[in-house]
């Protein structure tokens, strides 16, 4: 029995993650940071990658994202264009790296599209409305982000639900509108609970992306090393894991411990030249 091999989809524009808006489809992201990984995505039917500054965590250890920044940015951003060629990709820009300056703003913003992405992300609202405008004037897509915004983890004092109390929603309600109206084409909505998250979706124009915030988000968006459950500790509420790849990979590191230790890998005929 042949095995049916879904055709890849051609890359997405921002024109396309409108279009999924207007006609009430899904899309889906996930966050990538390596060729090997991007080379799997390509050829599956995901809509779309973010070069999350997550990175930081899942691949360099970081306790936050804090720890990303512009060069990392970049490297993985180099990477993943490579491994996945047909896929929209979308670069975060790092704490801090939109803050300091117009002029350093924009170089940052130069060299992650430069690597190969076809747009930058960014968080918040508050003081980056007029960087947004500028960006967008410069040729660059902008996907905005509000609701947990990590890089502010220790503003909102931890990785916390935000917009559960009306003052909170009313403000991630006009932030929404705000970064839409400066040119954002795509809101990501972390941690907000569902009926916020709906609300807000139906309110824009633009599409809306998800990452624990309910089902009725335009999108949704998991990271790479959740999705296929590669930790054993992270398990937040939000999450589902598609894969128990910890067990996985661990148990194919010890088939292969195994088999060098009994000396039945190589197999003179099979392995050796």
């Amino acid at each position: 029995m042949s095995i049916h091999k879904p055709a890849k989809t051609r890359a997405m524009t921002i024109h396309d993650f409108h279009g999924r808006k207007v006609n009430g489809l899904k899309l889906s992201m996930v966050t990538c940071y390596d060729y090997c990984s991007a080379s799997i995505l390509n050829e599956s039917q995901v809509d779309c990658i973010l070069v999350g500054d997550s990175g930081s965590m899942v691949m360099h250890g970081c306790p936050t994202t804090l720890g990303a920044t512009v060069d990392m940015i970049v490297q993985h951003t180099l990477a993943v264009a490579k491994g996945a060629p047909d896929k929209f990709i979308v670069g975060d820009l790092p704490f801090c790296s939109y803050r300091k300056s117009r002029a350093r703003t924009i170089e940052a913003v130069e060299r992650i599209m430069r690597a190969g992405a076809q747009a930058v992300k960014l968080e918040g609202a508050a003081g980056n409305l007029k960087t947004v405008r500028h960006i967008v004037e410069s040729g660059v897509p902008v996907m905005g982000h509000i609701g947990l915004t990590p890089q502010s983890v220790h503003g909102l004092g931890g990785f916390k639900v935000q917009g559960r109390v009306p003052e909170v929603a009313t403000r991630l309600m006009r932030e929404a509108h705000e970064l839409a109206e400066a040119g954002c084409f795509a809101l990501v909505l972390e941690c907000v609970p569902a009926d916020l998250a709906q609300e807000i979706t139906v309110s824009l124009s633009i599409p809306t992306i998800g990452i624990g915030a309910g089902p009725h988000t335009t999108g949704q968006v998991l990271v790479w090393h959740d999705l296929l459950g590669m930790s054993q500790s992270f398990k937040p509420k939000f999450l589902k894991t598609f894969l128990n790849g910890f067990e996985l990979v661990r148990d194919a590191l010890n088939a292969f411990d195994g088999e060098v230790k009994q000396t039945t890998y190589p197999d003179l005929k099979e392995h050796c030249y």
